[in-house]
């Protein structure tokens, strides 16, 4: 199970670049969902555990916000869709047995994402027209799964995707 800090913006959609760009208005929400009931759509949508993503594997962003997240809603990258899954940071800090708290992996994601995107994007997140948001590991999935993965999604404000972003240089 996963937990996703993610930045709420006024129009209701789901989104994130970072805190640090998110600004002060932005009201901050953790962000899980457990059986997320999805918008009736044509695509063909492959429901995969959090522990069996990739990276350059694109999703559909979850309708309800709940408090954990299991499952993704996976699609093809050419089919519309809101997330496209860019890095597994492993948050490595050596001896690290007891969960570190919410804040220490938001502070981590925050770095690594950002560090990772312009590799997979082409451009640096603070030129580039896209926004990451990410999901780290809860409690339960660090003591029960030695679950150190946070996995960094891109994302947009408000437009969907329908190829993948993977050296596009947005």
């Amino acid at each position: 199970m996963h937990v996703g800090v993610r930045v709420v913006r006024p129009v209701g959609l789901v989104r994130a670049r970072s805190a640090l760009r998110a600004g002060a208005a932005a009201a901050l929400v953790v962000a899980v969902c457990a059986g997320c009931s999805l918008l009736d759509r044509d695509e063909e949508v492959d429901q995969v555990s959090v522990f069996d993503v990739a990276v350059g594997d694109c999703f559909r962003a979850p309708e309800d916000i709940e408090q954990e997240l299991t499952e993704l809603s996976r699609v093809d990258c050419a089919e519309p869709h809101e997330q496209e899954l860019y890095a597994l940071a492993v948050y490595d800090d050596e001896g690290a047995t007891d969960f570190p708290g919410a804040e220490a992996l938001k502070a981590f994601a925050d770095g690594r994402c950002a560090q990772e995107f312009e590799d997979y994007v082409g451009v640096d997140y603070r030129d580039s027209t896209l926004f990451f948001t990410y999901l780290v590991p809860s409690p339960r999935s660090w003591d029960r799964d030695a679950d150190r993965t946070t996995l960094c999604f891109i994302t947009t404000t408000g437009e969907q995707l329908t190829a993948s972003v993977a050296g596009s240089e947005w």
